[in-house]
């Protein structure tokens, strides 16, 4: 499973401090939440944040990997493409026309997600698993770090995975991902985790990342 740390809890006046020092640690993804205080009841931050951290991103051979948490994105991914993200995932609640704004992010030469929530149902999803090259799945309802991992959504991963099968497509969980959690998303069937706190907290990011690593290891093999 791949970690993917995302900047929302980090300190921001030590951002690129902080990621650099995850990368050491031998983190490959940087998880960007984008929320427009519409989509979800928070603001972050926009293109601008991605351009920064662009050459920071290329000094590791790390991925940019932009969620966005936006009404109409369609609007924006040519920004976010433009400012450099890898990797774009639109919500699929977030506009009539999810396979549209999947078919402009590729035409603008970059990788494409989907996400739901997690009251949304698969079926949401299921028709875009053949156009995109990954499906994130919101174990938390989106909009605030620190929350509960919702249990009820690693069965929708385990469902997921049956769907996905030999594809492929990353299956990504987001939310509420910690050292005591991770083994069982793993288990379920997902292949990259959002981490937020468990990385940008207390204990200095490359022991927090070597736990969540040994949680990992005790995994049960995926249903």
């Amino acid at each position: 499973m791949r970690l993917a740390p995302s900047i929302l809890t980090a300190d921001f006046t030590r951002l690129g401090e902080q990621i650099a020092a995850a990368c050491d640690a031998g983190i490959d993804w940087i998880h960007l939440d984008v929320m427009d205080g519409r989509f979800v009841p928070n603001i972050s931050f926009g293109p601008l944040v991605v351009r920064s951290l662009r050459p920071l991103a290329d000094r590791y051979g790390a991925m940019l990997d932009a969620h966005l948490m936006i009404v109409e994105p369609e609007r924006y991914v040519a920004d976010f493409a433009a400012a450099g993200a890898d990797l774009i995932t639109v919500h699929a609640e977030a506009t009539p026309h999810v396979h549209r704004a999947v078919q402009m992010i590729h035409d603008l030469g970059k990788k494409a997600g989907v996400a739901i929530n997690p009251a949304t149902p698969l079926s949401m999803v299921e028709e875009m698993i053949d156009q995109v090259e990954l499906i994130l799945l919101m174990t938390v309802n989106p909009g605030f770090g620190g929350q509960a991992l919702i249990p009820s959504v690693l069965d929708k991963v385990q469902r997921l995975a049956a769907l996905v099968d030999d594809r492929p497509v990353e299956i990504m969980v987001d939310g509420g991902v910690h050292p005591s959690t991770i083994a069982a998303c793993a288990a379920a069937g997902a292949t990259v985790a959002v981490v937020g706190s468990a990385v940008f907290g207390p204990q200095p990011i490359p022991d927090a990342i070597a736990a969540l690593r040994a949680a990992l290891a005790e995994a049960p093999p995926v249903r």
